[in-house]
């Protein structure tokens, strides 16, 4: 139990600290900003200091506004942050030691890929690159699922959402899905093997349900042309299949 406490604490410091580095990224690279360089507020240009970048606590201490001109900062540096915290101190609790470090892993690049894509509807194949890249590495090292079966997920993930995106494109005579949602899929199966992609396809077409029952629930117009973000929906219940699984 104390072992547990302490991974758990180790994650969420961990999860803190890469959620910095998430938001940061999240919100620069869509706007065509570097990674490096000083953080600055938005508002009058000052330089931010430590007392200014403690993830989350920062942001509740001054009440998420700068502190020389007052101006808001953005909300999406505490909302990663804190959902990188959280994905940490989750797959710590679950599967303690080396095996929740690479959930947690795993989790926290499906957050950024999930925060980019619902906002922008954009699938960076730099990230999904990385995210296939890294799934293999730990098969590689004997943690988790067999390197054979994430092997497989990863073309098997790729090919399946491929072919049904070209089919539609045939008989519909435009896209039905964006170019990048193949490859998150493919770099899933990378992480969960390809026992997981039916189960990963189902809880994401479940999830967009919800979502769009929300939507109309609340008055909003949901429409057969209404896009939802489908890469989103494949993050989260990716990340969710991990948990019910932790072992893999």
């Amino acid at each position: 139990m104390v072992d547990t406490a302490w991974w758990a604490l180790g994650g969420t410091i961990a999860g803190l600290v890469a959620g910095s580095f998430l938001a940061t990224l999240v919100i620069r690279w869509p706007e065509g900003r570097g990674l490096g360089g000083r953080s600055a507020c938005d508002g009058c240009g000052r330089s931010l200091t430590s007392r200014d970048l403690v993830p989350v606590f920062s942001a509740i201490l001054f009440r998420g506004k700068c502190r020389t001109c007052g101006a808001q900062i953005d909300w999406r540096h505490t909302a990663i942050e804190t959902g990188a915290a959280i994905i940490g101190l989750v797959a710590m609790v679950v599967q303690p030691g080396l095996e929740g470090v690479a959930g947690a892993f795993f989790g926290w690049q499906l957050l950024a890929l999930a925060a980019l894509d619902a906002e922008h509807y954009w699938l960076p194949d730099w990230l999904t690159g990385v995210l296939a890249l890294t799934g293999l590495v730990f098969g590689l090292v004997g943690i988790g699922v067999d390197l054979p079966s994430r092997l497989i997920g990863g073309v098997a993930g790729f090919g399946s959402l491929f072919a049904i995106a070209w089919i539609y494109r045939k008989v519909r005579g435009r896209d039905g899905m964006g170019g990048g949602d193949p490859k998150l899929l493919g770099a899933i199966g990378c992480w969960l093997g390809w026992q997981s992609l039916p189960y990963v396809l189902v809880g994401a077409s479940l999830i967009g349900l919800c979502v769009a029952l929300a939507f109309a629930a609340r008055g909003r117009d949901v429409a057969a042309t209404t896009r939802l973000p489908l890469g989103s929906l494949m993050a989260v219940a990716a990340f969710s299949f991990w948990l019910s699984s932790p072992q893999i």
